[in-house]
């Protein structure tokens, strides 16, 4: 009797000793793909034949291993490459703040440097059967039961996505990322009135940009090496069901007109044919980019774009669906106490925070939360402060929109909790410009300094100091980079 194969776990961190220590401790339960930078983490995602259901990375990858925020990257990366893939976080950048923001985006655990091959297996076990029972949830059979909620923004798409599911016409959805933007289309597909024909998803970022067209267009034998056979694409397969492009922005710009084609007239070619196909799918497609904004920029066709949207929907964030939060709760608790977990309580205050939380993540952070705190408290009531520490606590200000939202923030942040450190949050939010304009000054120092408004030796001196303060985190290597 053959044995089913291990789950697979893609590795990423850039230290060859844990690689190895790791891949020895977790070998015999799980196999292993490594990577060691975000690059490389990237591309071998898109080389797979499939996601793998978990991913254990550092926060500290090149080219600032001193910093979390490549880590950060990542972990939204993942997430748009492979939705469903369950992150683990194992960083010796091990500030409370730290593990809190990589939640906050989308990673289901943070485990700090240095941790025994007992736990770190049974944190992955716990992550695995976390996604096997979302796997195994009921089907619906309304499709817009999928969407959970019953506040004003929530039951509005609703009615809009009844009103153009029947349309020929495409629809553009945009949301912001974890929003559920996936399960808009298929509840587009499915009252569509072609629920019987192929629904077919493609992620436009997770495939590499040179596979698109074979992807999407089918080709010919011979087109191209290893073309051994040819092969029907993602159009011609779909007949004349509905094809789902998510992370549309990602599609190359040389491509997009060969999709601009088959939206105006349904005409396609197989890469190395000269014969014209035709298409009669209907094509939904996804963003979290802003592709007006792109499409003035240049970065995206305008008249791309316009033949896209000729229906947009607006997925919206979970922070202004209100009482939904709390819905969302006991959905998710639902279906992970049919998988044996013990559901957990909130204490008044504790519910309080819970509707007071942006969730910057989402649904797919709020899901995650519940995950970890059945798994950590099941069938115990919380109180406000265990909440307190599953969550982002820059959030909330990262979201305000003006400086009295920002006050306001403060203000309800620091009466719902405990001690406060100052000096940690200031030290959160400059770590996070000094990161962002040296991505923008591709590496620059001194126009990353006029961006920040510094002089570039203020700037040193400044990465020299948050250098310091990470390493001080960072106590089992022996390394005066303070990489992690």
């Amino acid at each position: 009797m053959n044995r089913p194969p291990p789950p697979s776990v893609l590795l990423v961190d850039d230290d060859p000793l844990i690689v190895e220590t790791l891949s020895l401790a977790l070998g015999h339960r799980f196999h292993i793909e490594t990577a060691t930078t975000r690059t490389d983490a990237i591309a071998r995602l898109r080389a797979l034949p499939a996601p793998p259901p978990l991913a254990l990375i550092d926060l500290g990858l090149p080219p600032t291993p001193h910093l979390p925020d490549e880590g950060y990257r990542l972990i939204t990366s993942l997430l748009t490459l492979a939705p469903q893939t369950k992150i683990v976080v194992l960083s010796g950048q091990a500030a409370e703040a730290s593990g809190r923001h990589a939640r906050a985006l989308g990673a289901i655990e943070f485990v700090a440097k240095p941790v025994s091959p007992a736990r770190l297996i049974q944190v992955l076990e716990d992550a695995l059967a976390a996604g096997q029972a979302e796997s195994a949830a009921p089907s619906v059979v309304d499709p817009l039961a999928a969407l959970i909620g019953t506040s004003a923004p929530m039951l509005g798409l609703k009615t809009q996505i009844r009103l153009v599911a029947t349309s020929p016409f495409p629809v553009l959805i945009e949301g912001e990322s974890g929003s559920g933007k996936e399960v808009v289309a298929g509840a587009l597909h499915a009252l569509s009135g072609r629920g019987a024909a192929p629904y077919l998803a493609l992620n436009c970022a997770a495939i590499a940009p040179a596979l698109v067209e074979p992807t999407l267009f089918g080709y010919a034998k011979g087109s191209f090496t290893g073309a051994v056979g040819a092969r029907a694409g993602y159009f011609e397969d779909a007949r004349d069901g509905t094809l789902f492009l998510d992370e549309i922005g990602e599609l190359p710009l040389e491509l997009q007109a060969k999709l601009l084609r088959v939206l105006e007239n349904g005409e396609y070619n197989r890469v190395g044919e000269t014969q014209s196909r035709r298409s009669q799918a209907r094509v939904i497609t996804a963003t979290n980019r802003d592709l007006r904004a792109s499409a003035r920029g240049g970065g995206f066709r305008a008249d791309l774009y316009h033949r896209l949207s000729v229906f947009t929907l607006r997925v919206p964030p979970l922070r202004d669906l209100g009482d939904d939060k709390l819905v969302l709760l006991e959905h998710f608790s639902a279906i992970y106490a049919q998988k044996g977990a013990r559901p957990f309580a909130l204490e008044a205050q504790a519910r309080r925070l819970w509707q007071e939380y942006p969730f910057p993540g989402n649904v797919r952070e709020l899901r995650n939360v519940v995950i970890r705190l059945a798994t950590r408290y099941p069938g115990q009531a919380l109180s406000a402060e265990q909440l307190e520490a599953e969550f982002d606590s820059g959030a909330t200000l990262a979201v305000a929109a003006s400086a009295d939202d920002a006050t306001r923030a403060a203000r309800d942040e620091l009466a719902r909790r405990g001690p406060f450190d100052l000096d940690a949050r200031l030290a959160h939010w400059e770590r996070a410009y000094i990161a962002a304009a040296m991505q923008l000054a591709a590496g620059n120092i001194s126009q990353a300094a006029r961006l920040l408004g510094i002089n570039r030796t203020t700037l040193y001196s400044r990465m020299a100091a948050l250098e310091r303060d990470a390493g001080a985190d960072v106590p089992e290597r022996d390394n005066p980079q303070g990489r992690s």
